[in-house]
């Protein structure tokens, strides 16, 4: 059995990758172009991949390819409709991000809430000796406890989130589910959530349903002086929407881990937002604490153990 892993780069170098039990050849790249993909993969039964993406015409010309194994939880790279036609099995690695995104977003949250990157900046600018005094107030600070946190997704690590901001104080509201239910308690309608909820953190799968999710009109529904908190992808979000938000002051601050072009080019919206007091970036690593990425590295070689013994696990397709 041929097995290829096509991005090993999207691991950090430290994480242990095992080897499955099954006889195999290993052949493992940092990264791979489009280009490369059909080449790379003539022979292979068992690819692993996290961001290439595996279209219906490279499928196509790939006839030997039995298995994909995503080294993510997304699967919006690959054609699941075009795999199951040509009978692939696709399945991902799930549940390994938690703790890790929950803390992140959480994070990301209490620096905005708390204006720590203001801060930074205007002691960068040397404001605190301008001052003459023990202490100013150029920034506005915000208390989590008390407030509503809406979350759109209510899968692990949505619930994972809610769990954690409870202890912090905070009203968790969930969205109800964009296939359909009705509202609970604990979960309200799109817009209701919108207009209520002093933070907005999304936690959905990128979808044609869902992409866009959050665009003009759904900011300006959003309270003045709002959170919104994306460590999911970047799609969900309208960005220039976004831009604009943040720089009209509707929005109190946004936190990012994602973006809809990964790296963003230097005109991207998130990157001209970097300029503003209030919105944080991370280059999309919410999930990669040391534990995280170990969890996912044992989980895709589990998933091919599995497979090859005729009990899949964890499949897409």
């Amino acid at each position: 059995m041929q097995i290829v892993f096509l991005d090993r780069d999207t691991l950090a170098p430290s994480v242990r990758l095992g080897r499955p039990a099954c006889a195999h050849t290993w052949i493992e790249y940092p990264t791979t172009t489009p280009a490369q993909v059909v080449e790379r993969l003539q022979g292979a039964s068992v690819t692993i991949v996290n961001k290439v993406r595996l279209g219906a015409a490279e499928l196509a010309a790939l006839p030997a390819l039995r298995l994909i194994v995503l080294a993510a939880t997304g699967s919006d790279n690959v054609d699941l409709a075009a795999c199951r036609e040509r009978g692939i099995h696709v399945c991902n690695v799930q549940g390994y991000a938690g703790p890790s995104v929950p803390e992140h977003a959480l994070a990301l949250m209490l620096a905005l809430a708390r204006n720590l990157k203001g801060w930074q900046l205007s002691l960068a600018a040397g404001r605190w000796q301008e001052s003459g005094r023990f202490c100013f107030f150029d920034h506005g600070i915000m208390d989590l406890a008390g407030r509503q946190l809406g979350i759109i997704g209510r899968g692990t690590i949505g619930r994972d989130l809610g769990r954690r901001a409870e202890a912090l104080g905070l009203t968790v509201r969930y969205a109800t589910s964009l296939r359909g239910g009705e509202p609970t308690p604990d979960r309200l309608p799109l817009d209701e959530l919108l207009q209520s909820s002093d933070i907005l953190s999304l936690h959905c799968p990128l979808t044609e349903q869902t992409r866009h999710l959050i665009g003009a009109a759904e900011l300006a529904a959003m309270k003045p002086g709002a959170l919104l908190i994306n460590v999911g992808r970047g799609g969900l979000v309208d960005e220039l929407a976004l831009l604009a938000a943040l720089r009209s002051g509707h929005l109190g601050g946004a936190g990012f881990d994602v973006a809809s072009q990964e790296p963003p080019p230097a005109d991207h919206p998130l990157m001209q937002a970097l300029a503003l007091p209030n919105f944080i970036l991370t280059p999309h690593v919410a999930w990669a604490s040391a534990g995280a990425m170990q969890r996912l590295a044992d989980q895709v070689i589990e998933n091919i153990d599995a497979f090859t013994a005729g009990t899949p696990l964890r499949q897409l397709v």
